[in-house]
């Protein structure tokens, strides 16, 4: 009888030590009894389904739970540890979003909401890793000079994604690169009409908008009709009216092709844009310069390496302040 009970109990005492050596196990790993739930909608309210929820462990590294919401968007993962967790939501064609709560085991945990946005037109195409490294490879072709390269690949691209507007800026600007102009403004010009088509104003796609000019900018000056040129180059600044980086890449275009007034004109643009940037201080000397006005090519150039002392063309710049002066003074 004795021996009975002794047992007995080895028997239940077994159980219990399982029971705690597991629990203790969970705990380790950071996993528990605790649960969250939410919803995954999209901008408009909308219920999306198949969205992959991840919980992730902060205190643990590579504790992981996983689930996918519901037609209703709905979710819920179990399991979780108390401690700090990482909630991420994603699927395909749409922002992810993520969010980092304390779970408790012992009490409910507030219901999180994710609202993700659906990526259109180019931004999806780039979360896409395979079309990012189809049209990767074009942009690259087209760096090498291998424009009939780089247009054959996004012309096979937009073939199968003729939905993707926006592929026509890399098709103009090969056809730029190619001395085209005629074929590369067409591509240019399709992709401002489809814009309009689809939201009446430039302004919904200032990217593609603003390359889309810029291009039509830059065929202009290419065929001396300045004018036009202008036009096309003042519509991109009213969709981007602070970016420097615009303005004195116009100012480049037309110091190049010796249009030396205009170019100036939106060097002096960048600077009242942002005050600080020292390298269109460089260019309006060498344009003032180039005119004769070796005063101010002279208050550009020091202005120029107030800014810039350490640069390589600091010293250019010094050089030439000095004949400059010498210049004046006879």
């Amino acid at each position: 009888m004795v021996f009975n009970m002794k047992k007995r109990s080895l028997i239940i005492f077994l159980p219990l030590m399982l029971f705690f050596l597991v629990s203790y196990a969970f705990s380790q790993a950071g996993l528990g009894k605790g649960r969250i739930s939410g919803v995954v909608l999209d901008e408009k309210g909308d219920p999306i389904e198949g969205v992959l929820i991840v919980a992730e462990s902060l205190k643990y590294k590579g504790t992981k739970l996983q689930t996918y919401s519901e037609k209703n968007g709905h979710f819920a993962i179990g399991g979780l540890g108390t401690g700090y967790w990482k909630i991420t939501a994603s699927k395909k064609g749409y922002t992810s979003a993520f969010i980092e709560m304390y779970v408790r085991q012992l009490r409910k945990n507030p219901p999180i909401t994710f609202t993700l946005k659906k990526l259109t037109g180019f931004a999806a195409l780039m979360a896409d890793q395979e079309s990012f490294e189809i049209i990767d490879k074009g942009n690259k072709l087209m760096e090498e000079g291998n424009y009939d390269g780089a247009l054959q690949v996004f012309q096979d691209f937009l073939s199968r994604n003729p939905e993707i507007y926006q592929i026509h800026l890399n098709i103009g600007s090969c056809y730029l690169k190619k001395g085209e102009f005629d074929k590369a403004a067409e591509e240019f010009q399709f992709v401002l009409n489809k814009i309009k088509e689809n939201f009446q104003d430039y302004s919904s796609d200032p990217q593609t908008s603003l390359r889309a000019f810029t291009g039509l900018g830059e065929i202009a000056i290419k065929k001396g009709d300045f004018k036009s040129a202008r036009d096309y180059f003042t519509k991109a600044l009213e969709i981007s009216p602070e970016d420097e980086a615009l303005a004195y890449n116009v100012g480049e275009m037309y110091f190049a092709h010796q249009n030396v007034d205009d170019a100036i004109k939106y060097y002096e643009l960048a600077i009242k844009i942002k005050s600080n940037w020292p390298q269109p201080y460089y260019k309006l000397g060498l344009a003032y310069t180039n005119k004769g006005d070796y005063e101010k090519a002279i208050a550009n150039f020091k202005k120029f390496v107030e800014l810039a002392p350490d640069s390589s063309e600091a010293s250019i710049a010094k050089n030439i302040i000095a004949t400059l002066e010498k210049m004046i003074k006879k």
